[in-house]
């Protein structure tokens, strides 16, 4: 398999278990540096296991993923969980994800917010969902934001029109740099709770600043 892709850095969607094709798929990659998969239509912890050697980002679209996704969430070998909301509606019968302003239906709010706890509680990177009308950046750009409000560390994009608006809703303004930065500078030289800039410190907020030097950080990564 020739390709310019970094293994380390390229994650290889596979089919689903329990098909034909999935098993081929295995062999091929077998034969690769390729250690990164994601799963389709995860539905159990031993789906995540059986694929040994490999890191896995499980996709649960299907209500008995959706009801297994912590014990999924929990596999040692899974890298990240992401929800995919638009098959689990289709699996159940019913004819969209959103309402007519385009917010999503509470199934998906609770699909998407299940995957980010699960996730977050073992550690593991929280995917978000796709945003389908390519057309609206608008739209995008307010789901990407507040994806990054509550603590996905991924917005998957799926046409390269996106990528800009993404990066930039992960991407902190200078001012929050400036912040986050001096109050990491000046936590060492207090004990507890104390105040910067007339705002009160505490730990949460500490990890909060974290977050956003680190979002700068992967920024300037990605902007070399």
């Amino acid at each position: 398999m020739a390709t310019p892709l970094d293994p380390s850095t390229t994650v290889v969607r596979v089919n689903p278990s329990g098909t034909p094709e999935h098993e081929l798929d295995l062999e091929a990659l077998r034969h690769t540096d390729y250690r990164l998969v994601m799963l389709p239509k995860t539905e159990s912890i031993h789906q995540v296991t059986r694929l040994s050697g490999y890191q896995v980002f499980a996709l649960i679209e299907s209500p008995l993923g959706a009801l297994e996704i912590q014990q999924i969430a929990s596999a040692a070998n899974t890298r990240g969980v992401m929800c995919g909301v638009e098959d689990l509606i289709a699996a159940m019968g019913g004819t969209g994800t959103r309402r007519a302003d385009g917010g999503y239906r509470d199934v998906a709010l609770h699909l998407r917010s299940t995957g980010l706890l699960a996730a977050k509680a073992h550690g593991r990177l929280a995917l978000d969902m796709v945003y389908l009308n390519i057309g609206d950046l608008d739209g995008l750009r307010a789901e990407a934001e507040d994806a990054v409000a509550v603590g996905f560390e991924i917005k998957v994009a799926i046409h390269p029109s996106q990528l800009p608006v993404i990066r930039a809703a992960y991407a902190p303004a200078q001012d929050e740099i400036d912040w986050a930065r001096g109050v990491l500078a000046a936590a060492p030289n207090h004990r507890g709770v104390f105040t910067y800039e007339g705002r009160m410190v505490d730990a949460p907020l500490l990890r909060h600043a974290e977050q956003i030097c680190l979002r700068a950080r992967s920024d300037e990564q990605t902007t070399r």
